[in-house]
C-alpha cells in the first residue's frame, strides 16, 4: 500500500495532479479545492489511497489523513464509489460532510452531482455512529438550511459552480440569516 506521496507536481487538471517521483510521473485524482491550490513546479506531500479493480489501478490523493479516512468511510458505503466520494470531497469541506453525516441531514449530501437522496441517506445511516466531527471544529459549519439553498440557487444562476456555490455558503456566519444580505457576503467570499 502506497501511504503518502511527496514529488514535484508536473501537470494538473481540475480534479487530478501528475507528480514526478524519481523520474516516473503519478496521475493522482484528488478533491478539486486541492487541485486548486496546488502550483505547477510545487513540490507537495499528498496522503493516498490505491484503489485496485479487476483491469485498473487508481491512485486518490488528498491533503491530509482525516480527508482520505473520510474517503476511505465513504467507499465502504453501498453505492459509493471512489468517483462519487471525490466528487463528494471536492463539493463539501470535510467537516461539513461530518456535520451533514452527525446532524442527519442527507439532502446536504444529495446537492453535491452524482449524490441521489437513496445514496445519501445511505451515507448518513451507515457512517452516523462512525463520525466524529474533530475537536475544536465550530459547531454547525453554516449547514445549508432553506436560506442556504435559496443563495446556492442565486449564485448558481450567476454562474458559479456548485462547488463554488456550497463552499461560499459554508463559510457565512450563522447569524446572518436574510437572504439577501447572505447572497452579498458569499459574493464578496467568492471574489477575493
Amino acid at each position: 500500500m502506497i501511504d503518502r506521496i511527496r514529488g514535484l507536481v508536473v501537470d494538473k487538471q481540475e480534479g487530478s495532479v501528475v507528480l514526478e517521483v524519481g523520474g516516473i510521473g503519478l496521475i493522482l485524482y484528488v478533491p478539486t479545492p486541492l487541485s486548486a491550490e496546488i502550483s505547477l513546479g510545487e513540490e507537495v506531500t499528498v496522503y493516498t489511497h490505491l484503489h485496485v479493480r479487476e483491469n485498473e489501478l487508481t491512485l486518490f490523493g488528498f491533503r491530509d489523513e482525516q480527508e482520505r479516512t473520510l474517503f476511505r468511510m465513504l467507499l465502504n458505503v453501498s453505492g459509493v464509489g471512489p468517483r462519487v466520494a471525490l466528487n463528494l470531497l471536492s463539493a463539501m469541506s470535510t467537516v461539513a460532510i461530518q456535520r451533514a453525516i452527525l446532524d442527519e441531514e442527507p439532502a446536504l449530501l444529495s446537492r453535491v452531482p452524482g449524490i441521489g437522496k437513496k445514496t445519501a441517506e445511505k451515507i448518513v445511516l451507515e457512517l452516523k455512529d462512525k463520525v466524529e466531527v474533530p475537536a475544536g471544529m465550530p459547531t454547525p459549519v453554516s449547514a445549508l438550511h432553506d436560506v442556504d439553498a435559496d443563495v446556492v440557487e442565486a449564485l448558481l444562476h450567476l454562474g458559479y459552480s456548485l462547488v463554488e456555490a456550497q463552499r461560499a455558503v459554508q463559510g457565512l456566519p450563522p447569524d446572518v440569516r436574510d437572504v439577501g444580505e447572505r447572497l452579498r457576503l458569499a459574493l464578496i467570499r467568492l471574489a477575493s
